[in-house]
């Protein structure tokens, strides 16, 4: 497979590389897009974020709880959400937002995959 430089990916493209690499929740890729895309609806960032999963790049997980091995507690990716319920988990306007509690325990996070991380940066 042939894997392009992240220079060939448009810069809204990067932006979710850049969120999947740094494991942030869904919401933290604003910080990385230009305008419009920044104050846009979520629905103008689901037909850029797919096409990353459909490449086999990203995949689209929810925190879970997980236990450090000092016994800490924390969070950490589980498993993806199946690329048939994306649609509709993304529709979700909600999850394209901070939490209000400040716990980010089931939020939406991006994850580089395997092919991913092969991608020239």
């Amino acid at each position: 497979m042939i894997y392009p430089a992240t220079d060939q990916l448009s810069s809204a493209e990067r932006a979710f590389m850049i969120n999947a690499t740094e494991i942030d929740i869904l919401p933290g890729v604003r910080g990385d897009l230009d305008e419009p895309l920044v104050s846009g609806p979520a629905s103008a960032l689901v037909p850029i974020l797919l096409p990353l999963v459909d490449r086999g790049w990203i995949e689209v997980c929810r925190l879970v709880p997980w236990t450090a091995p000092d016994g800490s507690l924390g969070e950490q990716p589980g498993p993806p959400i199946p690329r048939q319920e994306l649609p509709a988990v993304l529709a979700d306007a909600e999850n394209w937002e901070y939490p209000q509690s400040g716990t980010w325990l089931g939020c939406l996070t991006l994850t580089l995959t395997e092919a991913g991380q092969r991608v020239p940066r």
